[in-house]
């Protein structure tokens, strides 16, 4: 037989789509040229499949070898497509039987002397895998992390010789057992860590259970930070398909993830615009992609530069984010939680009057407008953090754990995941004017405070989301004037 066609999967954003490997041996010169818009990896993996393949015991052919990377038009870059190319040309020239790789998917770098090694994307291309019926063929490095998903084989090697030996069933590879289990979940941070600040705390489970952002703001040492890294401890568990769609991204940005645990990103106030929403030549997952589904905190939220701060605005809207180039667009999803924490002015020290503060009118102004209007539109609850007395610190009374709150929160999402199947914050207009009707004595507060404090259509939607969630705490099926007086409490922008 003179060709061969080999399947493996190609990275575009979090998609896997299907790759042909097609391989043709001619008579001729003897040479090896790939074609089908192959970068610079895949160009170069014919010096790694050739070394590869005699190292393993095979002979590479003397012919002129033609190999099509179908469809001709998708950019093929990375090292994951060496393992395709050696067993298509092995195929080709009659080393392994025709049709036993028919229903396999291979993907896997290959080192000069034949071994394989890991790639990155591994649980995206076993999902596309698993939707195509097929089996897949990968690294050894890579078997736990595709071996998660139910309803596929996932065969593993460590060596092109072994994997040639399994298609010529000399020793055939077992299929890798499915490691999915139950999950448990394991904090680094007890929201028991945090003294006094009842106020904070109220608002760090409101904004758990409803999944709603905040701005923490107050002097340095008050604890912002100390209550932002908690949050995650207090979250709802994601579900299985939750934790996949997690997984998957960080196996994209070939970054570690704990299987199961909720994303929690602080990028540092020196970060780009690229960073925060991804991009390249090849767009990457940015920040707001990496806390899918997780916490994305900004800490020292004026000191971000304004133009990276207000590529968050359509984000917090959509839910996503679309990356345009001029050959294709890729869309990231960045269903986040934003914490931010600010201070009030550029000494820290502005707040009720503080004597320590030193900084005029005019810088306490134009550090305060380093965040537009319109970003803190779209932040639910502004949370004032202020000092602790040394009473208050040196307290050891009985202080909430993480534990205790999370049964409350865990409480008040069942109730909106079985009133209307997604969480507060993602309730569109119509299930918000459904399951947040008011009273009239709640309608007439809402309407005076759109008045005095100048609400936009988008507050006054964020502010019953956020009395929804109060409500849900209460276990109380409707909004209560109480409930919305409070949300209205942690609408206050001024510092």
């Amino acid at each position: 037989m003179s060709f061969a066609k080999i399947y493996t999967r190609g990275l575009l954003g979090l998609h896997a789509p299907q790759i042909e490997v097609e391989v043709h041996v001619s008579a001729g010169l003897p040479s090896l040229t790939i074609v089908g818009l192959a970068e610079a990896a895949v160009r170069e993996s014919k010096d790694r499949v050739r070394s590869a393949i005699i190292n393993s015991g095979f002979q590479f052919p003397t012919k002129r070898l033609t190999i099509n990377l179908a469809p001709a038009d998708l950019p093929k870059d990375g090292s994951r497509l060496d393992l395709p190319i050696a067993m298509g040309i092995l195929i080709a020239t009659g080393q392994i039987p025709e049709g036993h790789s028919d229903n396999f998917e291979f993907i896997g770098e290959l080192a000069l002397d034949g071994h394989l090694r890991p790639t990155t994307g591994t649980l995206t291309i076993a999902m596309a895998c698993q939707q195509a019926q097929h089996r897949l063929m990968l690294p050894k490095e890579n078997a736990e992390e595709a071996a998660q998903l139910p309803d596929i084989e996932v065969f593993a090697a460590s060596h092109l010789k072994q994997v040639c030996e399994h298609f010529t069933e000399t020793q055939k590879i077992a299929a890798t057992e499915n490691v999915s289990s139950i999950l448990q979940q394991h904090y680094k941070f007890d929201l028991a860590d945090v003294k006094g600040q009842i106020r904070p705390r109220r608002a760090l489970e409101i904004a758990a259970a409803g999944g709603h952002s905040i701005l923490f703001k107050g002097p340095p040492g008050t604890g912002k930070t100390l209550l932002a890294s908690r949050l995650p401890s207090i979250l709802p568990p994601l579900n299985h398909q939750e934790n996949l769609a997690v997984a998957s991204i960080y196996s994209i940005a070939n970054l570690q993830h704990h299987f199961g645990q909720r994303p929690f990103r602080a990028p540092h106030h020196t970060a780009s615009a690229i960073a925060l929403v991804g991009g390249g030549s090849h767009p990457k997952p940015g920040e707001i992609t990496l806390a899918h589904l997780g916490v994305l905190f900004l800490d020292e939220l004026p000191e971000f530069d304004r133009k990276v701060l207000e590529v968050l605005r359509q984000p917090l809207e959509s839910r996503e984010i679309v990356i345009s180039r001029a050959s294709r667009q890729i869309t990231f999803p960045a269903d986040f939680q934003l914490i931010a924490a600010m201070n009030p002015c550029p000494c820290g020290y502005a707040f009720n009057q503080d004597s320590r503060c030193q900084c005029s009118t005019e810088a306490i102004k134009r550090y305060q407008n380093r965040i537009s209007g319109p970003l803190l539109d779209r932040i639910d609850l502004h949370i004032d953090v202020p000092p602790l007395k040394a009473q208050e610190l040196q307290s050891t009374g009985n202080v909430e754990n993480s534990a205790t709150v999370r049964e409350r929160v865990l409480q008040a999402y069942h109730f909106q995941i079985q009133r209307q199947g997604v969480s507060n914050q993602s309730l569109s207009p119509q299930q918000l004017e459904a399951h947040a009707q008011l009273n009239q004595a709640s309608k007439n507060m809402l309407e005076i405070a759109q008045q005095r404090l100048n609400l936009s259509a988008r507050a006054y939607h964020r502010i019953l989301r956020v009395a929804r969630s109060i409500a849900d705490l209460s276990q109380s099926a409707d909004i209560e004037t109480a409930h919305l007086s409070e949300a209205l409490s942690y609408r206050q922008q001024e510092i």
